[in-house]
């Protein structure tokens, strides 16, 4: 039981490293383009400290994406584990944009709420899919290789 248990967080933790590191890659790029700077001028958002936030963040989706593919894999709709994760991926888009886009574009006194609502939530889509999609990889990737 004990070993089935460390299997089971060494692989959440692979995971969490690689979706991680993909949020934060495509945030990283996301940040180089100019509508990314217009936007972090408008919601007064400093970049380095946005880039610490972006890798914390990813980490931290990635944990929850990660832990509930493998612990409820059998459970998801879908074949592919891929799509199994950009299914967990989208609960986690949709809990982003409700209790953090959505205050922080329409709370902010800007002119563009909608604007910049938009744009933060093409943003997320772009960084949390290329979470899914790296961990859903992975993670057939590994359940190919144990059986």
């Amino acid at each position: 039981m004990m070993t089935r248990s460390k299997e089971i967080w060494k692989k959440t933790l692979l995971l969490t490293f690689a979706g991680g590191l993909a949020f934060w890659l495509a945030n990283f790029g996301i940040s180089r383009t100019p509508i990314a700077a217009e936007y972090r001028t408008a919601l007064s958002i400093a970049y380095l400290p946005m880039l610490v936030e972006a890798l914390l963040g990813g980490l931290l989706i990635g944990l929850c994406v990660s832990f509930i593919l493998i612990r409820f894999f059998g459970k998801i709709p879908s074949r592919s584990s891929i799509l199994k994760s950009l299914i967990l991926s989208l609960v986690v888009l949709i809990f982003v944009t409700v209790f953090l886009g959505i205050p922080s574009s329409f709370l902010t006194p800007t002119d563009g709420a909608l604007r910049y609502f938009l744009i933060g939530v093409t943003f997320n889509v772009l960084r949390i899919s290329a979470l899914g999609i790296v961990i859903g990889y992975l993670y057939g990737k590994l359940k190919r290789g144990t059986e």
